[in-house]
């Protein structure tokens, strides 16, 4: 059964609609990059994408894509020096039904909790993992 979930954005910027989501399919991509305006005229040249700034919740800008006036994708800046390690790439990002209890059974079954699991007001609560094979993937559990 499908559950509904409404992404938030500040003030300024239009309301999104219900976006459903159900346990285990792709809910979200994020590129993560070091050159967010060479990304943003890449995607917007190539592929028409409107890109719209927001806010990560401790600040820091981000950028949600849109087409035809819907949410497609974010644009996450690797500006702060905890990301020097981070490559860029596209981040997947999986919708899960409990996302503390399912985190918990990943390390059970050997992946590697990123970083403290943590709520974006308005979007989830969101874990970063990397499986056992190494690679990334987000789980998160929208609101």
């Amino acid at each position: 059964m499908a559950r509904t979930a409404t992404a938030r954005r500040p003030r300024s910027q239009p309301k999104l609609q219900a976006t459903p989501w159900t346990h285990g399919k792709f809910h979200w991509n994020e590129l993560r990059t070091r050159d967010a305006e060479r990304a943003k005229r890449f995607y917007q040249d190539t592929i028409g994408w409107s890109f719209d700034r927001s806010s990560t919740p401790d600040g820091h800008d981000y950028w949600v894509a849109t087409m035809d006036g819907q949410p497609v994708a974010g644009l996450f800046p690797l500006t702060s020096p905890q990301f020097d390690g981070v490559p860029e790439s596209w981040m997947s990002f999986l919708a899960v039904d409990d996302v503390d209890a399912r985190a918990a059974k990943a390390v059970k079954a050997g992946a590697e909790l990123v970083m403290p699991i943590f709520d974006v007001p308005g979007v989830g609560r969101i874990a970063m993992l990397r499986e056992p094979s190494g690679a990334g993937i987000g789980w998160i559990t929208p609101v």
